[in-house]
């Protein structure tokens, strides 16, 4: 039997999740299935105009924090904080007793500080002239 690389440039969604599926499936061959289970919260304001919101999950008794934006003129007023917090008590909820995200030197590395996270790995240059901080924090 022969094989063959096949090279994807726009790969469908259904391409990707054929390597997730497969990954996925040797991974339940070596540790339990911990509940993956999505988070998403979203900001609105009174004209139901989307202004923000945190997509996330929980797994393995942590939380991943995947993504947290909030609109330009909603920022500095305590929605991207509400946000974090919100998705930290959904993964107590949960029984989280920690969470991991990452960030770049240009985004939010204070921001998650000042909210208890802590650095714990970090990539020079990347993207080139930043850095990527991951960080994590004990529920």
């Amino acid at each position: 039997m022969s094989l063959r690389i096949e090279r994807s440039i726009d790969p469908s969604s259904s391409e990707i999740e054929r390597v997730r599926s497969g990954l996925a499936s040797y991974n339940r061959l070596h540790i339990p299935d911990k509940g993956y289970a999505p988070i998403v919260l979203s900001l609105f304001d009174d004209a139901n105009t989307f202004c923000g919101g945190l997509t996330a999950y929980v797994s393995y008794g942590w939380l991943f924090v995947d993504l947290l934006w909030v609109a330009e003129q909603n920022r500095s007023q305590g929605w991207g904080r509400a946000l974090l917090l919100a998705a930290e008590e959904e993964a107590r909820i949960r029984h989280c007793l920690h969470a991991w995200l990452d960030t770049f030197s240009f985004q939010a590395r204070r921001f998650y500080e000042k909210l208890g996270y802590s650095i714990f790995a970090e990539l020079e240059d990347f993207p080139p002239g930043h850095r990527r901080y991951f960080m994590r924090k004990r529920l």
